[in-house]
């Protein structure tokens, strides 16, 4: 991911912390989630000139690699801990 990818993921995930801070992410449908992120998606590609389409799908794949590489620390991090475990 860039340092542009990142900053962003960032803006929009700011964002994000404000505008579903009260929802349950497991019991609330995507598109809602993602209805309520519309405003900052639309102010960046208005800052980008792009279209909203454009920023969307940007958006999802950088979430998915950022939860995949979230995932991949996790799993070796417990990997670690279990290893260390053993020695003693």
């Amino acid at each position: 991911m860039t340092i542009e990818d990142q900053i962003f993921l960032d803006r929009i995930n700011l964002f994000a912390e404000k505008v579903l801070s009260d929802i349950d992410p497991q019991k609330t449908q995507i598109s809602l989630q993602l209805e309520k992120l519309r405003p900052v998606m639309e102010e960046i590609a208005r800052d980008e000139n792009k279209p909203l389409e454009e920023i969307f799908i940007r958006y999802m794949d950088l979430a998915s690699e950022y939860s995949l590489t979230k995932e991949k620390k996790l799993q070796s991090d417990l990997k670690s801990v279990a290893n260390s475990d053993s020695l003693f």
